[in-house]
């Protein structure tokens, strides 16, 4: 849905926020990384990348900022969507899970396979009991699905460009990273309950309407970009995140520039620090042009100013 009125961009007393620490100054930002969920964030409803996007993304590589996508979608995907311009980009694929530069692994935390096999078979179960479910188990070279039908790998193909259809979902030959799975109902109600075996032992993130993702406990976007400001040397205040749903919980702790969309998950909104116009508002290139005062040409006939409501959060 689009907001006419964007509370984005203000600070727990009602001013423009300027760099870490002096909200209000006026000053851009000191940011050196930005990172940003996909669905519901970076992306409208329609799953589209504004066009805006490319000319940002090298207004930021010419000033040394870096920018990280942060997905629960495949490695593969995100490369794709972003072909031609992801010199030196970090991609923080499956849900941190597995996390990427220039085509070189920087970190991964492979799922034990009989952990795998156990999800699998967990979905067979719910399927045999009626339930409209399949699950998507996630190798670092693809990724494997036991459904063919065409309304499963038409959801299947907007996350994991590269997939294959197998006969036995559990015993493939591949480093899993992750098993999402599908519902075409409502995944908080139907397939998460069912996965109650595993949250004692694993993480078990409702990432989206229709999806739960299963991983390891030490996996999440949180952990994958605490561990990218370590290596880099960057700290949470030169960090500004941007997430709508559960799964960017850990990554919001990890910032100070912390941003839910305007129209995420209630919980999102609680945790954040700040709010940013919805997904279908061009939210997140709005609020980092705001912040780090990108010349107005950039994004041409966007409405910058009404993006410094009232809605704070801090």
């Amino acid at each position: 849905m689009s907001s006419t009125s964007s509370p984005a961009l203000t600070t727990a007393d009602g001013g423009a926020p300027g760099p870490a620490g002096s909200a209000g100054s006026g000053a851009p930002a000191d940011i050196r990384l930005i990172v940003t969920d996909m669905d519901g964030t970076l992306l409208d409803d329609g799953k589209r990348i504004p066009p805006g996007l490319w000319p940002v993304l090298a207004e930021l590589r010419r000033r040394g900022v870096l920018f990280s996508p942060a997905s629960g979608r495949q490695y593969a995907t995100l490369a794709e969507q972003f072909a031609g311009a992801d010199e030196g980009m970090v991609f923080i694929a499956e849900n941190g899970t597995f996390v990427v530069r220039d085509g070189v692994e920087l970190s991964s935390d492979p799922l034990d396979a009989a952990v795998a096999a156990r999800l699998v078979a967990t979905v067979r179960e719910l399927a045999g009991r009626g339930a409209d479910v399949g699950a998507v188990v996630c190798g670092k070279r693809s990724a494997y699905v036991e459904r063919s039908d065409e309304p499963f790998l038409a959801e299947v193909r907007k996350y994991y460009v590269r997939h294959r259809v197998v006969a036995d979902a559990a015993t493939v030959d591949d480093d899993i990273i992750k098993v999402a799975l599908f519902d075409f109902g409502s995944a908080e109600r139907t397939v998460a309950p069912a996965l109650a075996p595993f949250t004692a032992t694993h993480q078990v993130v409702v990432s989206g309407e229709h999806w739960v993702d299963v991983m390891n406990r030490t996996a999440d976007k949180g952990a994958a970009l605490r561990r990218l400001q370590r290596d880099l040397g960057i700290t949470p205040a030169q960090t500004l995140v941007f997430g709508d749903y559960l799964n960017d919980l850990e990554m919001l702790d990890a910032a100070e520039w912390s941003f839910a969309m305007e129209n995420a998950h209630p919980e999102v909104v609680r945790r954040a620090r700040h709010l940013a116009p919805s997904n279908n508002d061009n939210g997140v290139l709005r609020t980092i042009a705001r912040l780090l005062d990108l010349p107005a040409e950039l994004l041409p006939g966007e409405p910058r100013a009404a993006a410094t409501g009232t809605g704070a959060r801090d």
